[in-house]
């Protein structure tokens, strides 16, 4: 009974890791704010600085696309050199850049702080997630997935409410300020209730090559996403950076294999099925909920007449629902597993996106509440738990690397679902039918996910907290005949589990 006792006092979060916590949840605030509380902002941004929207459109855009293609350097830069180092560092090139692009007169300098931010939200971003996996006890890892997502999904939804008051009350600038002193303290926080985190390796090369390729590389393709969804994907400029993009991805996975352990992408990471499915089914899922969060706010201003802020606020029962329920998924992960739980998730998601795509000239706003509920709850139970199966499918020496890769998958993902999906809406006679249309594509593209679920995101019958539990252990020990199984079993769920602090 004393050991049990022992045990369950381990298990406990100390006011120390609730603070830890606390601190990772505002960094992440920050970063996921960052990506919606200018949506709505653009037009005054563009009427104050002179400029075109489409130009305007680039204090978005520039920050997400340096998020996206420096991510994965990022995870492993903190994995190599320490989690806290790397959020420390990412943090203050973060909130240095905020507080200059709230001071930029010209759309160009604030189009070039706002992507030396994406910078430090890239290295951030995968320190958080490490941070949070390293500082939980084993039964408790699918609490750090439930965490970063609802607070992600909360950041998401908190965004464009945020943005339009601050703009409307004040001043855009305000957007950018305001992610100071909350940055701040969370460094602050961090500085002093976080322990360091890092690979326990003497080779600590960094890949040069590898991440000039794959920044490269990814930098062509998302561009020629992006203006492929504007101006069509027959202009020669768009194939060229498509087929520039993917021939650099293509020589950066042929180098990556002769690299051995300095690589960006360790030969490990690369040859892990589970892992390997768990990234396919992100960009999966990714073209169905960015689509859906570019083409409801659409559909609810230009066939409902909703302002921008009041089409923000129509996304609250979808945000909402993501949020809340990416807080209920780690429990959930904990008892049922992952193969139970993400492939929820998957059916959510092609559910809500199918009652979505039954829309018409006549729909109105409350026809759109229930689909987007679903769809929610779906994206909460999917994006949390499978960055939990992506992340402990591997070593916890690659825990940032793994969040990296994760997140870079959704954005490619993303920006492939809004290019397929404007090139329907785009081909279609009317905007709601073209919506209908590609809805109803991405239903399809959901199913063939929850096939690559079924078949590949496994984890044991017992859940983690169970076969971390001092009880599970103790009746294991129990039986001779299975002394082997025994010594086994708690070695293969530490390494899956254990914290490099």
């Amino acid at each position: 009974m004393l050991q049990v006792s022992d045990r369950t006092a381990e298990e406990r979060l100390s006011k120390s890791t609730w603070l830890a916590l606390a601190a990772m949840a505002l960094g992440v605030f920050v970063i996921a704010n960052d990506f919606t509380a200018l949506s709505v902002a653009i037009p005054r941004i563009e009427a104050q600085l002179h400029t075109t929207v489409s130009r305007a459109q680039w204090v978005i855009n520039g920050y997400a696309l340096v998020f996206g293609v420096l991510i994965v350097t990022g995870g492993r830069l903190a994995d190599l050199f320490g989690r806290k180092r790397a959020f420390m560092v990412g943090a203050s090139v973060f909130a240095f850049f905020s507080l200059l692009s709230g001071l930029m007169p010209t759309v160009v300098l604030l189009i070039i702080c706002r992507a030396l931010m994406g910078v430090g939200g890239a290295v951030m971003w995968p320190a958080v997630l490490g941070l949070t996996y390293a500082i939980l006890p084993p039964s408790k890892k699918a609490l750090a997935g439930g965490l970063i997502l609802g607070v992600a999904g909360l950041g998401n939804a908190v965004g464009p409410l945020l943005g339009g008051w601050l703009t409307d009350a004040a001043t855009w600038r305000l957007v950018f300020f305001i992610n100071v002193p909350i940055t701040a303290f969370a460094m602050l926080v961090t500085w002093r209730e976080v322990p360091e985190s890092a690979t326990p390796t003497a080779e600590r090369g960094i890949d040069y090559r590898g991440i000039a390729l794959l920044s490269a590389g990814t930098v062509a393709v998302l561009l020629g996403l992006d203006l492929g969804t504007d101006g069509g994907f027959g202009r020669p400029t768009v194939l060229g950076l498509l087929v520039l993009g993917l021939a650099l991805l293509a020589l950066f996975f042929v180098i990556e294999r002769r690299q051995g352990d300095t690589a960006l992408l360790p030969a490990d990471v690369l040859r892990n099925r589970v892992f390997s499915a768990a990234c396919v089914t992100v960009l999966f899922m990714s073209a169905i909920f960015f689509s859906a969060l570019l083409y409801l706010p659409q559909f609810m201003e230009k066939q409902l007449g909703f302002s921008a802020l009041a089409s923000g606020a129509g996304l609250l029962p979808l945000m909402g629902a993501f949020a809340l329920t990416s807080f209920a998924a780690g429990p959930l992960y904990n008892r049922l597993g992952p193969k139970i739980v993400v492939s929820a998730g998957v059916a959510f998601l092609a559910t809500g996106i199918f009652l979505l795509s039954d829309l018409s000239r006549s729909s109105t706003y409350s026809s759109l509440v229930a689909g987007m509920i679903v769809l929610g709850v779906g994206v909460g139970l999917f994006y949390s738990s499978i960055t939990t199966a992506a992340v402990t499918a591997l070593d916890p020496s690659r825990s940032s690397l793994a969040g990296g890769i994760v997140y870079m998958c959704q954005v490619a993902g993303g920006a492939i679902g809004l290019g397929l999906n404007t090139a329907i809406v785009l081909a279609a006679a009317t905007l709601t039918d073209g919506i209908k249309v590609a809805f109803r594509v991405d239903a399809v593209l959901a199913v063939i996910g929850l096939g690559v679920c079924l078949a590949f995101v496994h984890g044991p019958k017992r859940s983690a907290a169970h076969a971390a539990s001092p009880l599970a252990h103790h009746r294991v020990r129990a039986l001779p005949s299975d002394g082997a199984r025994a010594t086994a079993g708690p070695r293969r769920s530490s390494v899956l589990a254990r914290s490099p602090a």
